[in-house]
């Protein structure tokens, strides 16, 4: 079993970058403001530089985050189940063990997790309230991560500077939900992958085509899933990795033809 890890992970950290950026500088105010014709200073912003984000998640996705931030000037630490070697884009590692602690030092949180039953509800009131007060919340995980009741609540007590989630624990988020009413939330229908971005469907045909040529030559596969803990068993693969495997690939024109066919129908 394989999945389309790496794929994915340069437009979900773009769209956790703006998310962030508005946030930080307060951009859904003014464009309120703009709506209603209104020339006010909304007041103090946040920077990015020398601020402590905490990544909770640090696989292709949390990592293509990280060095974006790390461009910006921030301080980064990563959460993952087990701690390997540090990346140049982390200043720390840890695992999901001292997260607590990790919580009430972090400027940012930035969630990048897959939905198991070890991340179900893995933010709910007790690691908000470790949070620090005025601390900006990201999720582009899956929406079962949070707590959502919990998040509502922090959300509409002020204790935290804003949020974003592109992931929720019922999509379509229902008209009735308590989200839509929160203050500094911003709100996206889970577009920070899929196919918007063209660079993510020329990744998922790199992938596919290597694997393809994996099965027909009885080679290794790529990005290929642990069945145990739900979790790409080459998480650390990066891209750059990949597509100078696939261009190796002696394959003539119509072989690679015929596998986009397959894929096509598959599809």
């Amino acid at each position: 079993l394989t999945n389309a890890t790496g794929a994915y992970a340069t437009a979900i950290a773009e769209h956790m970058t703006g998310q962030l950026l508005m946030l930080l500088k307060k951009f859904p105010v003014y464009l309120e403001n703009q709506k209603n014709r209104i020339w006010k200073d909304a007041g103090r912003v946040r920077p990015i530089i020398g601020s402590h984000i905490l990544i909770v998640g640090a696989g292709d996705i949390g990592m293509e985050f990280a060095s974006r931030m790390k461009a910006f000037g921030a301080y980064i630490t990563g959460i993952r189940r087990t701690v390997r070697e540090k990346p140049d884009c982390m200043d720390e590692m840890d695992t999901a063990e001292n997260l607590e602690k990790r919580l009430a030092q972090a400027d940012v949180v930035a969630v990048c997790l897959p939905g198991t039953r070890e991340t179900f509800h893995l933010f709910s009131e007790r690691q908000f309230a470790a949070m620090k007060e005025g601390a900006v919340f990201l999720n582009v995980g899956r929406g079962n991560i949070v707590d959502t009741e919990a998040l509502v609540k922090v959300l509409k007590e002020g204790k935290l500077w804003g949020a974003s989630l592109d992931v929720f624990e019922q999509e379509p988020l229902p008209e009735d939900s308590e989200l839509w009413s929160c203050p500094n939330l911003l709100i996206t229908p889970h577009v920070s992958g899929g196919f918007h971005l063209p660079y993510t469907v020329d990744r998922i045909v790199e992938i596919s085509l290597k694997n393809l040529a994996a099965y027909i030559h009885h080679e290794e596969y790529v990005s290929v899933v642990d069945r145990a803990t739900g979790y790409a068993a080459e998480a650390d693969t990066k891209m750059e990795q990949l597509v100078t495997a696939t261009k190796n690939i002696d394959q003539s024109s119509a072989q690679i033809g015929s596998i986009i066919k397959t894929i096509e129908d598959i599809a």
